[in-house]
């Protein structure tokens, strides 16, 4: 008995290491229905930014409101937007042509006053599928997928997941820096990957994935090319793309995209909002 006792303390030891406990939680303050939030939100002082694949739509965030929506043509240019961030009164976007083969990304530019399309930035073929991007101190961050589930040739992995990468640009995006996801993080993804990334005003760098529940705080290691996971903090989100307020530091966006049951029932998406105590 005391052997099994012993036996079982060591596995609990084990699966504490591998998922850190949360010693912060995320307390829900706001929910809005948004049948754009397919994909991503970001926000600023006044607006949050429901996106989805050819849509950003711009909401009062105090009322729920819809003010403004941009929609690209179907077959056009733009096919699969992702994660976004609004800086200096610009929506940055992620976008990528998934789940197409070969993978390529773009990073697209809107006006947030006027919701008008005014850059892109071509990465290409490098890393996988873009899907965030954040500015914080003085460079771009920015995610890109790569899937166990079969999409490429052939109906092999989408890249596989264990390529996964953070790359660190400069302003003028410049390679500056690269990392990998730590196993403890790409075993809660299932097929899929990193969708969401932003960096909170502690200095912690906050992920998401496609799906669950939960946000994964990170730091970047002093040594190695392994992201250090701190700790999984439940949110009530789908996983996808996420953002810090910025004029609201501790207030964290997400999205709740509906089931297709849900959908059938009359449900739509929605944004919503937590705010993080520690």
């Amino acid at each position: 008995m005391m052997k099994k006792i012993l036996g079982a303390a060591v596995v609990l030891a084990a699966c504490a290491l591998c998922t850190p406990a949360s010693a912060a939680s995320f307390k829900q303050t706001a929910e809005f229905k948004v049948p754009e939030a397919n994909q991503a939100v970001c926000v600023d002082k006044d607006y949050f930014y429901a996106i989805d694949n050819r849509v950003i739509a711009k909401y009062d965030k105090h009322t729920g409101t819809l003010v403004a929506k941009w929609e690209g043509e179907k077959g056009g240019p733009i096919k699969h937007l992702d994660s976004g961030l609004v800086v200096d009164g610009k929506i940055i976007c992620a976008h990528s042509n998934y789940p197409e083969w070969p993978m390529t990304s773009s990073v697209e530019v809107w006006d947030a006053a006027s919701l008008k399309h005014v850059s892109s930035h071509s990465l290409g073929i490098h890393w996988g599928s873009l899907t965030w991007i954040d500015w914080h101190d003085g460079f771009w961050w920015v995610g890109f997928a790569n899937y166990d589930k079969p999409y490429g040739p052939d109906k092999t992995p989408y890249g596989y997941k264990v390529c996964t990468t953070l790359v660190k640009f400069s302003k003028d995006w410049q390679w500056q820096e690269a990392w990998v996801l730590p196993k403890a993080i790409l075993d809660r993804l299932e097929q899929m990957s990193n969708s969401g990334g932003s960096w909170g005003a502690d200095g912690y760098l906050y992920l998401s994935g496609h799906d669950p529940a939960e946000v994964y705080k990170c730091r970047l290691p002093e040594m190695g090319s392994e992201i250090e996971l701190v700790e999984i903090i439940p949110v009530n989100i789908r996983g996808q793309g996420i953002a810090w307020d910025r004029s609201d530091p501790k207030k964290l966006y997400g999205i709740i995209r509906a089931t297709k049951a849900e959908k059938a029932a009359g449900a739509v998406h929605k944004v919503t909002v937590s705010e993080l105590s520690e």
